[in-house]
């Protein structure tokens, strides 16, 4: 499957947006959320160069909040027209004005936010076309959560054959495999 540069931007966003929510993980007493505050949303808009970002409030930490939400719905979508209906709903409301650019040293790409659009409205017009781009492609079983137990993050599966299971391999797959390993070992010996 070929994504373009900034659409795979765009999904790295998404995905690290929608695991910040507490709920991406089973709960647990020490699970907070990634966005606690408004610092909190200056160092993910940095994180992932989100440009003209501005001064930030509390008002734009619940829009983004909400957002937020509305993209673990997509994720969690049971078929592509109930995930379709929900990134349309999502770019509709972020009144998107498709416009291209070249900066940063990029070639020229689409941006669907307008020039002064606040994060949520950056957020859910970009993030929202690149999930709008992986339906189109007949490709929403690729958005997952990850099987690990104790995990439940957000990815986008772009494995060839569509069998990623984990979030992470090096984390929750080999936690998981050297588990399963052990416990096989152990029935052996008993």
């Amino acid at each position: 499957m070929l994504i373009p540069h900034d659409t795979r931007i765009a999904l790295d966003t998404v995905v690290d947006l929608v695991n910040t929510a507490p709920e991406s993980e089973p709960p647990r007493e020490e699970t907070a959320d990634g966005l606690d505050g408004v610092a909190a949303l200056y160092a993910f808009a940095e994180r992932h160069h989100i440009s003209g970002v501005g001064a930030l409030g509390e008002k734009d930490l619940a829009a983004v909040r909400d957002v937020r939400a509305r993209f673990a719905e997509v994720f969690a979508a049971p078929d592509p027209r109930t995930a379709a209906d929900l990134v349309n709903r999502l770019v509709a409301a972020a009144g998107t004005t498709p416009q291209l650019t070249d900066h940063d040293g990029y070639d020229w790409h689409v941006h669907y936010f307008a020039p002064d659009a606040s994060i949520a409205d950056h957020l859910a017009a970009d993030c929202g076309m690149a999930l709008a781009f992986i339906i189109v492609a007949g490709e929403q079983e690729r958005l997952r959560r990850c099987e690990a137990p104790d995990c439940g993050h957000a990815f986008v599966d772009l494995s060839r054959n569509r069998s990623r299971r984990y979030c992470s391999s090096r984390t929750c797959g080999n936690r998981l495999h050297v588990a399963a390993y052990r416990a096989r070992r152990k029935e052996a010996s008993a």
